[in-house]
């Protein structure tokens, strides 16, 4: 190889390495696609778990028979929305996105109703539990 190659590329390696991300912006896609993964995951294989969490928040709030009738019916529909949004952040995860679902997993804040994509209802999506957008303030 002969210098003028040599010249030619360095002068491109150097060119291509300047215009990539920085270190910072690989970091926080990197976590990014990571957290989605995870959320997408499990919300796929756990979105069962809203049933109960739906059927013990609302009988907390109202009472048993409410819980197991009401309560059965929008866990079921929590169940299948967790799941189908779980699937979604899957198929999505190389695209940096807001969340989809709030909690991110079921378990977290479990007296709290579940809302997809950001959507707050009051008196429909807030009725059983607190809002709470998971700051520490």
């Amino acid at each position: 190889m002969n210098k003028k190659h040599l010249f030619s590329l360095c002068a491109l390696t150097g060119a291509l390495l300047s215009a990539g991300p920085t270190h910072a912006d690989a970091h926080t896609y990197l976590s990014g696609f990571t957290s989605k993964v995870n959320q997408g995951f499990f919300n796929t294989t756990t979105g069962w778990i809203e049933i109960p969490k739906n059927i013990v928040n609302i009988s907390h709030d109202q009472n048993i028979f409410v819980g197991f009738s009401w309560g059965l019916l929008r866990g079921t529909a929590h169940a299948v929305s967790r799941t189908l949004v779980g699937a979604a952040e899957l198929i999505t995860s190389p695209i940096p996105t807001d969340d989809y679902i709030t909690p991110p997993y079921v378990w977290e804040r479990f007296s709290e109703d579940t809302r997809y994509f950001g959507a707050h209802y009051p008196g429909f999506w807030t009725t059983y539990g607190p809002l709470d957008d998971g700051d520490d303030d």
